[in-house]
């Protein structure tokens, strides 16, 4: 099965977005839509991979290598605090295994993946893959960095010492590398209509949120 009209989705996901964003910015409401938010990010992974033109066999082992590596990556940053700081995750993101929710490798995923989708479309044929795979994880390093006081802010996760230390960044980049070397190394359709609409929604929905953050003090 494969999305045809990827227009009625990109409109869906758009809603689903803005309607995070009203809910999220409103006391009455966070809740419930923070309670929603694992199924968002599952909705949001099944159009991705519905949306991908030929799924053939080196598809899937990206999809099962991002997930599993950005899941365990967490698992050892919380147990060890040595990779990404001192941190752990709270509610937002669903249910935890070993105080990881894998709903982050699922995250995980989708980020690279978007991400990939979108420097592959910015460097055309380009086949420099050091060159993508730098610029796609520069960029997924500012994503997070926009992203970080909203994710403390939504009961994501925290910070032992209340903001995320530079470590972090360092090694958001570091992973986010080496999950696009093998994005851009394995031979699949670097094709997917929904990936970077999806991107720039996920940004647009943090920027705004952390807008909104600045704005209240």
């Amino acid at each position: 099965m494969q999305i045809k009209n990827t227009r009625a989705f990109v409109y869906l996901q758009a809603s689903m977005y803005l309607a995070g964003i009203i809910g999220l910015s409103f006391s009455s409401t966070r809740a419930i839509f923070q309670f929603l938010t694992p199924f968002h990010l599952l909705s949001s992974f099944l159009f991705l991979i519905l949306g991908q033109d030929k799924r053939n066999l080196s598809f899937w082992q990206f999809v099962f290598f991002s997930i599993a590596v950005g899941y365990f990556i967490e698992v050892l940053g919380v147990k060890t605090q040595m990779i990404f700081g001192a941190y752990d995750y709270q509610t937002t993101l669903g249910f935890k295994v070993l105080d990881v929710p894998p709903m982050i490798g699922i995250n995980w995923f989708l980020m690279v993946f978007c991400v990939g989708i979108l420097t592959e479309k910015l460097f055309n044929q380009n086949n420099n893959i050091v060159l993508k795979t730098t610029c796609g994880a520069l960029l997924l390093t500012v994503f997070d960095y926009i992203a970080e006081p909203v994710a403390i802010d939504q009961n994501m996760w925290s910070w032992s010492y209340g903001t995320p230390p530079l470590q972090n960044y360092i090694a958001w980049f570091i992973v986010a590398f080496v999950l696009l070397f093998v994005f851009f190394k394995l031979k699949f359709k670097k094709n997917n209509a929904l990936g970077i609409p999806l991107f720039i929604f996920q940004l647009l929905f943090f920027a705004i949120l952390r807008f909104l953050i600045y704005l209240q003090g």
